[in-house]
């Protein structure tokens, strides 16, 4: 920490120190679940080559965008725990976010491919073998039911949360050819099988459409979506001294790390009185939004305003 007695403000910088590091959650289920999926992979392509089911090799090309997903994963995981440098000031925090961004992308592409594979099969039905649907469609259950009940303790960070989704979306798909399955032994209605390859196509686009916008609107440094910006000023006003808070901005860093810059507005005084305003404004801010990386700029009350305020538009005390 550090004050400065300058032409008309104190200016007061101050940084938390980051909670200690600690191995990545995730990291041992992504990479077993690697190997899971790509043997998921090669055998739903057989499965559906030798049984003509676009439904199947539609799962398969779902299952196979998973590869880079989890291997995108997992490396995000490793980077986020690397320190800061002189070029990376922030670290690595936001590589998992860039994973979970460039995740959801390859997945509206994927369902892309799924919706034309399916057209064309309706077009021109093709004959399918039952039987392997069925054994395929619950070997693959297996896997992607166990994938997802292993990622559900890290589902809190939105990268492990993306490829948790995604994998919910290959076990319900997993399902739908299943039932599909067997409606097609009963009934012969060969139509079933491209429709369930487009459900699938649908449910990779509605999947991915969470992850898009909530990591997107992380990276253009968004204000977190569990708050508001006009609680965090009354909240900064409550402390005692503080009189004005403006130029406020939050965003997020990475995971649960959010940090925040504003100007607060405060009497005349002593640098151990103003300590003591800094002081109760960080414990705030950490106990009540989890704000932990602060800057904050102190000026001195009542003097002219010369120079111009940013959005948002000061908050000041009633008091």
């Amino acid at each position: 920490m550090r004050g400065v007695r300058g032409a008309g403000k104190i200016t007061l910088m101050h940084a938390h120190a980051h909670n200690p590091k600690h191995a990545p959650p995730g990291t041992g289920v992504l990479k077993w679940a690697m190997v899971a999926t790509i043997g998921l992979v090669a055998a739903e392509l057989v499965g559906g080559y030798l049984g003509h089911s676009i439904a199947l090799v539609s799962d398969a090309v779902h299952n196979l965008s998973d590869v880079p997903t989890l291997v995108i994963s997992w490396f995000a995981l490793l980077w986020a725990e690397r320190p800061a440098t002189s070029e990376k000031t922030y670290g690595y925090h936001r590589a998992g976010i860039l994973a979970a961004f460039a995740n959801a992308v390859l997945l509206v592409l994927v369902a892309a491919y799924l919706f034309h594979e399916a057209y064309q099969r309706l077009r021109h039905p093709v004959a399918v073998h039952e039987n392997v649907m069925i054994w395929i469609s619950l070997l693959a259950l297996a896997v992607n039911g166990g994938i997802t009940l292993a990622l559900m303790r890290g589902r809190h960070d939105l990268n492990l949360r993306s490829v948790l989704v995604h994998n919910f979306g290959d076990a319900l798909s997993n399902i739908g050819i299943l039932a599909g399955a067997l409606t097609i032994r009963a009934t012969g209605a060969l139509w079933l099988d491209p429709a369930i390859g487009a459900g699938i196509g649908g449910l990779v686009l509605w999947s991915s459409y969470g992850i898009l916008r909530e990591s997107s609107h992380i990276l253009l440094e968004g204000l977190p979506r569990d708050m508001l910006l006009e609680d965090v000023a009354r909240t900064i006003l409550r402390v005692p001294g503080v009189q004005e808070v403006h130029d406020i901005h939050i965003w997020t860093i990475g995971t649960d790390l959010h940090a925040l810059s504003c100007h607060v507005r405060i009497p005349d005084m002593h640098m151990e009185e103003s300590e003591k305003i800094l002081a109760g404004i960080h414990k705030r801010l950490a106990e009540e939004f989890h704000i932990t990386h602060t800057t904050i700029q102190f000026e001195r009350a009542g003097l002219p305003r010369d120079t111009r305020y940013y959005m948002p538009e000061p908050f000041q005390s009633s008091k």
